[in-house]
């Protein structure tokens, strides 16, 4: 018999309409799961202890974890920070509302790198996560913890959020599918702000269908969100055209690519090949410039954010003899040294006489990536592109080198500060049996579109089959206990293609 912690989203709400098992068996079957996994792994922070009763809805029975910079009513919220020790959320996150309302449920909060700042998640002042494909191996980052949950099996969908790739990088290096919606799409009330022009909460799934399921069920104008965007989703399911367009790939650099990676993409695009798609061929022109713009534009909105984290209010209050020494050690104390580097590399580049040399032109710089990404667009409905430079690396290896952990994110952080949505999928196993995966964008508001695409992708490949035999979970049809129709009321291959 397969485990219930198996099943995912679609495969839960059938399950439960049927009968076939009760939400408390789902409940407890995960909590079993993260009980005999979870200490090596290091996925949650904390875990709820009792099932509420469930809405009615097309999420019924779903449950989804969330980074623990996302507010849930109730429960802990720590950003992963000292500075926020004993802080319970006073309401819920527009996107957890929205859970609950469709019938979902929220099993736990998710590690992550302090504040989101880190490619990961060893930044984290509550413990390191573990990637599950290698324990001496990171899951990626900022939203670690997530990546890792769903990669495990403790919970089939959870909630990121990615202000430079930190869905999309740790999606890929735990064989997942991580999405990035265009920005504005999902609400930001509720998720505690990094970097406000840039932050978007992303989606971490085994397989498209379950993103797309939970995208446009949260997913939608919020007035809580002053970025929120008005345009309504698109969850008509068209088919294919007939006359395929062609697709864009991008030019891989010179250097700075890993050689398995490097040899993988050409054999990931013939997938898009055989699915009758023509490729061309493009580069940006711009797009080497991404990454500093990004660290320049971030990190100054990183300062201004946390300025309001100071002991005065809520969370760690270091003991001091006046109010500018109490300012000085909780902020010293309590924030960790990455998020200390930002917010003093943010502060100097909002600094009078630096505002116009390095955040000004940083923005400049960004619209002038915004224009290229827009003109390409115009001309392809997708674009296919690497999503990490290479596949997870050990644990400390790149802690004493923040440049080089910068790097991680040179795929991913273009298509960021241009807003537009874009998937990162999984490919095949390296020759250590680590992830490869590759990334999809597509153009504003073609977020259905592109999951479309990563359906008929998904087909081909098998990612979520891949993850199930690497946990023993693949060979075995789902069985119910046959108790569990009694109890469904009773609430409170190496390669994968």
């Amino acid at each position: 018999m397969t485990l219930l912690c198996s099943l995912n989203a679609r495969e839960i709400v059938s399950g439960l309409r049927k009968g076939l098992f009760s939400p408390q068996e789902l409940f407890h079957s995960l909590r079993e799961r993260t009980a005999s996994l979870d200490g090596e792994i290091g996925a949650f922070l904390s875990r709820n202890k009792e099932l509420a009763p469930l809405a009615e809805g097309p999420l019924k029975g779903v449950p989804v974890a969330m980074k623990d910079n996302i507010l849930a009513h109730g429960m802990p919220l720590t950003c992963a920070s000292k500075i926020l020790e004993n802080y319970v959320a006073p309401y819920d996150a527009t996107v957890v509302a929205r859970l609950k309302q469709n019938g979902g449920w929220v099993p736990g909060k998710t590690n992550m790198d302090e504040f989101a700042m880190g490619s990961s998640t060893e930044n984290s002042a509550l413990g390191v996560t573990r990637n599950p494909w290698d324990l001496s191996r990171v899951p990626g980052g900022s939203s670690g913890g997530s990546a890792a949950a769903v990669a495990s099996f403790q919970t089939p969908l959870a909630l990121g959020s990615d202000t430079g790739g930190s869905v999309r990088q740790p999606a890929t290096f735990c064989g997942l599918y991580g999405f990035k919606p265009t920005y504005g799409r999902i609400s930001r009330y509720g998720l505690v702000a990094f970097a406000s022009s840039l932050d978007q909460i992303g989606l971490f799934g085994r397989n498209p269908e379950d993103i797309s399921l939970l995208f446009e069920n949260i997913a939608g104008y919020d007035p809580l969100d002053s970025t929120s965007l008005r345009e309504p989703l698109r969850p008509d399911r068209d088919e294919t055209p007939k006359n395929l367009p062609a697709l864009a790939y991008l030019a891989l650099p010179d250097e700075g690519v890993d050689p398995e990676i490097r040899e993988a993409y050409p054999r990931f695009l013939k997938v898009f090949q055989e699915m009758g798609y023509p490729l061309e061929e493009v580069r940006v022109s711009h797009w080497e410039y991404a990454l500093y713009v990004y660290y320049v534009i971030a990190s100054s909105e990183a300062s201004s954010n946390l300025a309001r984290f100071d002991g005065i209010r809520y969370g760690f209050r270091s003991p001091a003899p006046s109010v500018d020494a109490l300012y000085d050690e909780t902020r010293t104390k309590g924030f960790g040294p990455e998020v200390r580097r930002r917010i003093l590399l943010g502060t100097f580049s909002l600094g009078a006489g630096q505002y116009d040399e390095y955040y000004g032109k940083a923005f400049q710089v960004r619209n002038l990536i915004a224009a290229e990404l827009r003109d390409l667009f115009s001309k392809y409905p997708f674009l296919l592109l690497p999503s990490t430079p290479d596949t997870a690396f050990t644990l400390g290896s790149k802690s004493h080198d923040p440049v080089k952990m910068y790097y991680s994110d040179f795929f991913t952080i273009p298509l960021s500060l241009a807003g537009y949505p874009a998937l990162s999928l999984p490919f095949c196993l390296s020759g250590q049996g680590l992830p490869i995966g590759f990334q999809i964008a597509a153009p504003y508001l073609n977020d259905e579109r592109m999951l479309r695409l990563a359906s008929r992708y998904e087909g081909i490949v098998g990612g979520e089959e891949t993850l199930k035999k690497r946990f023993n979970l693949g060979d075995e049809a789902f069985t119910a206990p046959p108790e569990s129709v009694h109890n469904k009321d009773n609430q409170s291959e190496e390669v994968f293609p």
